[in-house]
Parts: structure tokens; sequence; C-alpha cells
């Protein structure tokens, strides 16, 4: 993938102080780039070079489109709730849709909807159809279908339109986007009845692409390693990690390898146990940098989450050309 643009919308029937009803954030690579939620009424960049870059009326017309958003998702929660027979307790629609561009230039679309974190419904670009996860997004998939026009609708907007705004905004950040941060790589390890635990480190490394691998000898043992997510600092740039279990008297054996754009070749890395102060600065780095992305993990949580509306009429689409923040909202009823 050489650049990426997704959108995640979520809205929640029980808001709480620091959970809004309704949440809008928009992804360029990985990194959030701008957020709506109903709390603060308005959508706000969290980029420089997308503050930079937009033109005059931009934020005002965005805001529109995710003020219409939220109206829409709030009565597709109310329906997800009748379907399910779930008319009380704090309940999710989640709805993410976007674009990646290819290295062989092709452009690959996604659009779905989950509810409480299940699947509920999504498009499938290459067939052009719809596909529902259950019998209550059933009922939506034939309405969605019978309608005739929204798969038209998405199937431009994913191959056409969300591909010509990720070229603009990457056009706006191309300085930082295109940049390559190698990582910053530490090996750590600990025994715990007598089990060796060993965990490598990736620290600040941008684009977000990169291969952590645990090698035995000259063998990549991939089942027997436990990874981590790679996840946005609040810097904009990624962190993750490798684990791996051991026999204490195999120490030796076992290298960390990793690749990343950044790096002129693959790194390998060996856990020194003397290095005892290192440890403790990884350590300390983890939780720093654990206490720095917590707002950004609360999006990119969203990020597995987003919805659609419904009107009774049985869907509603926001009109016009202008869907930088992604206009297109249907109705499930």
């Amino acid at each position: 993938v050489l650049h990426s643009l997704h959108y995640l919308r979520v809205a929640v029937s029980e808001p709480s102080p620091g959970i809004p009803q309704f949440m809008h954030m928009g992804f360029v690579d990985g990194i959030p780039f701008m957020r709506y939620d109903s709390e603060r009424g308005r959508l706000e960049p969290l980029t420089q070079w997308i503050k930079d870059g937009a033109e005059p009326g931009y934020w005002d017309r965005q805001t529109q489109i995710c003020e219409r958003g939220q109206h829409v998702e709030a009565g597709n929660l109310e329906i997800a709730q009748d379907r399910y027979n779930q008319s009380r307790g704090l309940h999710t629609l989640q709805r993410l849709t976007g674009c990646d561009l290819l290295s062989d230039g092709s452009v690959r679309g996604s659009y779905r909807y989950g509810y409480d974190g299940w699947d509920f419904i999504s498009f499938d670009l290459g067939s052009g159809r719809f596909v529902a996860a259950d019998g209550a997004a059933e009922i939506t998939r034939r309405r969605w279908e019978q309608d005739g026009t929204l798969a038209e609708q998405w199937t431009n907007y994913l191959e056409h339109e969300c591909p010509e705004w990720l070229q603009k905004y990457v056009g706006y950040g191309q300085k930082v986007l295109e940049r390559k941060e190698p990582p910053d790589v530490h090996v750590s390890g600990k025994e715990e009845h007598g089990t060796l635990i060993l965990s490598c480190h990736a620290y600040g490394f941008y684009p977000n692409t990169i291969a952590v691998n645990w090698l035995k000898g000259d063998e990549i043992w991939d089942q027997e390693t436990e990874r981590g997510g790679i996840v946005p600092n609040s810097d904009g740039t990624f962190h993750t990690w490798a684990r791996i279990e051991a026999l204490p008297e195999e120490r030796e054996q076992y290298r960390c390898q990793v690749e990343h754009p950044g790096m002129l070749e693959p790194g390998i890395f060996a856990w020194e146990p003397t290095s005892g102060g290192n440890l403790t600065m990884v350590v300390a780095v983890s939780v720093i940098a654990a206490i720095l992305i917590l707002t950004v993990l609360i999006g990119f949580i969203v990020w597995k989450l987003q919805s659609g509306r419904r009107d009774r009429d049985g869907y509603s689409m926001a009109a016009g050309k202008d869907v930088g923040s992604n206009s297109l909202t249907a109705g499930m009823e």
C-alpha cells in the first residue's frame, strides 16, 4: 500500500464524559488528520499539513457533512437496536470506509458497518453487491439493493472520489507523508517459571510498513511469535512489538529481525542480559509512549467502528461532490 485514506464513524446510545454520542475521524496512512465529535460540534484539523493546505471554506463544508452524518447515524443506531431487540444499555454503531492506493497503481476500496463491534453489512467492490452478516442486516441489504442506486454511488466513491481526495491530501502533506524514519529497536528478556520471554520493540518509525520477526538460528519462528498491532504515536510515528517464549539455555539462538523502508537492510538484534540500565529505559519509554497515545488509541478503537443511517423511507443520501469527509450516507431501515 502506497497511501491510504479511511474514515471512521461511531454512534453511541449512551454517551458519557469523554465518550461523545457521535464521532467522526479521518486517517491518512494510518495517521489521524481530522476529527469531529458531538461535544465539540465542529470538524477540526489534527495535523499541521491539513491545516495549512485546506482551501477556504473547507472546514465549514466538512462540518456540515459531519452534522448530517451525526443525525443519520443516530437514527441508524435506533434501527439496529430495534432489529436486535435491545432498547436499553450501551450500544455502538460503526462505519469504516476508505481506499488504499496500491503500488501497482490500482485502488482497493472498503465499506463496512458494525454493530457492537460485530460485522453488520459491507459492500463488496468487486461484485458491486452488499453483503449481510446476519438476518437483521439482510433486511437492510434487500432494501439497499432494491433502491438500485446505492451500489453505483459507492462504487464511484470508492474507485474515483476517494482516491482523488487521497491524492489531494497526500499533496498537502507530501513532505511529511512520504518521509522515511527508521525504527529505534530495543530487545528485552525476562525469565518466568523456567521460561524466557523475549520481547522486541520497534519505536518511532514511519511509514507504518514494518516486519518484526523472531529468528531461531536462520529460521523465522512466525507461529510461535505473539505480535502487537502497529500503533500510532502522538508525534505521527508508529510503535509495534513481537514476543516469543524460549528455553533459557537457548537464549543465544534467538535474534529479532526488523525490516523497514527507512532501513538500508534488515536489522538483526539480540538481547544482552547485562544491559539492565537499557532495559529500565525501554520500560520507561514504553510507559511514556502508552500514555501519549491513549487518545489516539481511542480513535483507533473507533477505527474498528462506524455507522450508517436510515430515514423512514429507507435511505438518505447527502448530495454533492464535496465529499472530503465522505458524505455518502445510507439509512439502514
